[in-house]
């Protein structure tokens, strides 16, 4: 099996260029394991170079050892133009401005540089065996979590006391980080899709959202709950099991060839024929993996089709403004003939005391 080296020169050459700059630290990580916070990488079908800085060398030598290393001076672009030549790409959706124009000045007339965005994330996305092993063992941390907040309950706490404490529960469990801040968002909270969590009890009686996910060995889980507070309405009910009926048709819909946009139709067409077009807003998913959002994209505007090995969201929800939100997420891995649903948390409404 070809390296990633290998394959991204591969890609780079398919694109008619003789290297890329990498700058980009989550493309970074993936094209050399790199995990430090300055770095860079050149390339191409011949060439693999590695510069960073004083701090990393020791670094980058037990976790870049395929490459060429090169310990930068007090500029990293300008050390790195020296180490090219002919027509070579560069993250133009991530490199500054003003950092390309010092790259352009320091490479010289004799360089071309290209915006080649992309190349290194349409390879992510395809994730290998380790990787969706991964990401299984944080969706487990975040399964953990969900499940002791099922057995503590809620009563007496704040929205942001339970994120706090979902936050560090998941880190005690084992995870290394955070995915993004944990939501926790209750009665007409929840209507706001990205929520941020308040310094005020928990209402009772209705709704609560939960989104929450954690890092491990770099790679990201992303799960979303949606719990009952204590009894709730016949409304809140009905909503609850329209998003439940909508995710499970959005996961049937999940395979390897499908359509991203007709997946996210699968899940919309269901909401909308209940009269809540106006109320889901958002797409039916997005990649996860060294980043909580990648591609690919499930959504209306989405291009191209789902691979074996993608790892996506499906998530779709209802937000009535003012009164409430529900929404419900898993994590799944596709496969040729379906998918592998990461996390395990149940999706029946569960009532915290």
């Amino acid at each position: 099996m070809s390296t990633r080296a290998e394959r991204l020169g591969e890609a780079v050459a398919a694109r008619g260029l003789d290297a890329l700059v990498i700058t980009n630290l989550p493309n970074l990580r993936w094209a050399t394991g790199f995990t430090g916070t300055n770095g860079a990488a050149v390339i191409g079908p011949d060439v693999r170079v590695f510069l960073t800085d004083f701090r990393y060398v020791e670094q980058a030598a037990e976790q870049v050892p395929d490459f060429e290393r090169q310990r930068a001076g007090q500029s990293l672009l300008a050390d790195l133009a020296e180490r090219l030549s002919g027509r070579v790409g560069f993250e133009d959706q991530w490199l500054s401005v003003r950092s390309h124009g010092r790259l352009r000045d320091a490479a010289g007339d004799g360089v071309e540089l290209v915006g080649a965005s992309g190349i290194v994330e349409e390879l992510r996305e395809v994730k290998e065996a380790h990787e969706i092993e991964t990401m299984r063992a944080a969706a487990q941390i975040a399964d953990q979590a969900y499940a002791e907040l099922a057995e503590r309950g809620i009563a007496g706490r704040t929205e942001k006391q339970i994120a706090a404490a979902l936050e560090v529960r998941m880190r005690e469990l084992g995870a290394e980080d955070r995915s993004f801040p944990a939501i926790v968002a209750s009665g007409g909270h929840g209507a706001l899709p990205h929520a941020v969590p308040r310094d005020v009890a928990v209402e009772r009686d209705t709704l609560m959202i939960v989104d929450m996910g954690c890092v491990v060995d770099g790679y990201c889980s992303d799960c979303t709950r949606t719990f009952a507070t204590g009894a709730v309405s016949d409304e809140a009910q009905e909503v609850y099991d329209l998003v439940a009926r909508a995710q499970l048709a959005g996961l049937d819909a999940v395979r390897a060839g499908a359509d991203c946009r007709a997946v996210d139709t699968v899940a919309r067409d269901m909401i909308d024929a209940a009269g809540h077009n106006e109320h889901y807003g958002h797409g039916l998913g997005h990649g996860v993996g060294l980043e909580v959002h990648e591609g690919p994209r499930l959504a209306q505007s989405a291009t191209g089709s789902l691979r074996t090995g993608n790892t996506v969201s499906v998530e779709p929800g209802v937000y009535l403004p003012g009164k409430l939100g529900v929404r419900i997420e898993d994590l799944v891995a596709v496969s040729d003939d379906g998918c592998e649903i990461l996390t395990g948390f149940t999706k029946e409404l569960v009532t915290l005391s």
